[in-house]
């Protein structure tokens, strides 16, 4: 994004900083910080503060540009008074083992933080332009990489119940517990709300999402000879049971046909972590569809995420098929189940070699998935 906008004007850039992960380009004449995601680290700190400043810099003649992708709410950071960056992390990890989706989870980012919940365009005396890439379903842009330049209609009280039926004080540090608290009774400002003056000058729109990733995977699968089914809502839930969710939408919509089918679906899956094994969503999702898959023939399914990186691995996601439960057998590995019980589904497909990695995207516009089939057979009884 950052590329492209500097090659259509660049030379009208008087400041500007790109925030992403380690190994992401440089684009010059822009200065550039490798921050961490999912989890923020001091990079992240030093990335919101510099994006504070220049927004707080811009003068009432000048346009604030923010390009904006998944992923920003980990890669931009600030954390509200008395807060330290242990507490974001703890936080952060609280709320993703405890399978909230994202909508919970940047409710709560935006109360803990200085530049999200429209917070960054708050700061700026100028215009305000934000071009958004999606990986929210419904593209919500109060949610997108936590909303920094759009009114947040959350407030301090949705963001603790979020956080008390997240583990409470089991899981988040008591710092964050009482800044929340302190919010719910009035001693904090509210994030900006819908409406705010701060915001009149500040425009925000998506320009690309999951539905552009479906469209790019269609056009690919066509010009193979596929047909193509391209599932319009969204895949979500809990991982292990969307996966069982999604064949069974595809064995009810699929007829006998003449080609190769190909089912494009998209959207965002969470996990309940209560295992201490490694993996991600997708790879989750992968694992929970190979004993279905087993009694089926000509049948492969994978599901990645677009940024190319799932969960904390160096994994888009996986590749499952019919064989997969059988090799696994003969390689001495134990059911996908048990893999499943202990979140371990790195470890089940990185001893098969079905992981699929492509290293960092750049982009995040969700998960996408991808079911080739070739027959798909009633269930055994």
């Amino acid at each position: 994004m950052a590329a492209g906008f500097v090659a259509s004007g660049g030379d009208r850039v008087r400041s500007g900083v790109v925030i992403g992960v380690a190994g992401a380009a440089p684009v010059p004449p822009l200065e550039m910080i490798h921050a961490s995601h999912p989890v923020p680290d001091q990079q992240s700190l030093a990335a919101g503060a510099r994006a504070l400043a220049i927004a707080e810099a811009a003068a009432p003649d000048e346009c604030l540009v923010v390009l904006l992708s998944g992923g920003a709410s980990s890669l931009l950071t600030a954390p509200a008074g008395g807060l330290s960056l242990d507490d974001l992390k703890a936080t952060n990890r609280a709320l993703l083992k405890s399978g909230a989706d994202i909508y919970a989870i940047n409710t709560v980012r935006k109360h803990l933080s200085r530049v999200k919940g429209g917070w960054l365009a708050a700061r700026s005396r100028g215009h305000v332009r934000a071009l958004v890439i999606s990986d929210v379903v419904g593209d919500d842009l109060s949610v997108i990489g936590s909303g920094p330049t759009v009114a947040d209609p959350s407030t301090f009280a949705d963001a603790d119940a979020i956080a008390r039926r997240s583990g409470g004080t089991a899981g988040f540090p008591e710092a964050v517990l009482e800044h929340l608290a302190r919010g719910c009774r009035g001693e904090l400002d509210e994030t900006p709300k819908p409406g705010d003056p701060r915001l009149a000058q500040s425009t925000t729109r998506v320009i690309g999402g999951r539905w552009t990733a479906m469209a790019g995977a269609r056009r690919v699968a066509e010009a193979l000879g596929y047909d193509v089914v391209v599932r319009e809502d969204p895949v979500v839930g809990e991982a292990r049971v969307a996966a069982i969710e999604h064949l069974a939408w595809t064995r009810a919509r699929l007829g006998a046909g003449t080609r190769p089918m190909c089912v494009v679906s998209s959207g965002e899956t969470t996990v309940v972590v209560k295992g201490h094994g490694t993996g991600g969503r997708n790879q989750e999702f992968a694992l929970a569809a190979a004993e279905v898959l087993r009694p089926h023939d000509s049948v492969a399914l994978a599901s990645i995420g677009t940024d190319g990186i799932d969960g904390p691995t160096d994994a888009a996601g996986a590749i499952v098929d019919p064989t997969t439960a059988t090799r696994a057998e003969q390689a001495g590995l134990e059911p996908p189940s048990r893999y499943l019980d202990q979140n371990n589904s790195y470890a089940f497909f990185n001893a098969l070699g079905d992981l699929i990695r492509i290293g960092p995207t750049g982009t995040n516009v969700g998960d996408l998935q991808v079911l080739l089939v070739g027959r798909l057979c009633e269930p055994a009884a």
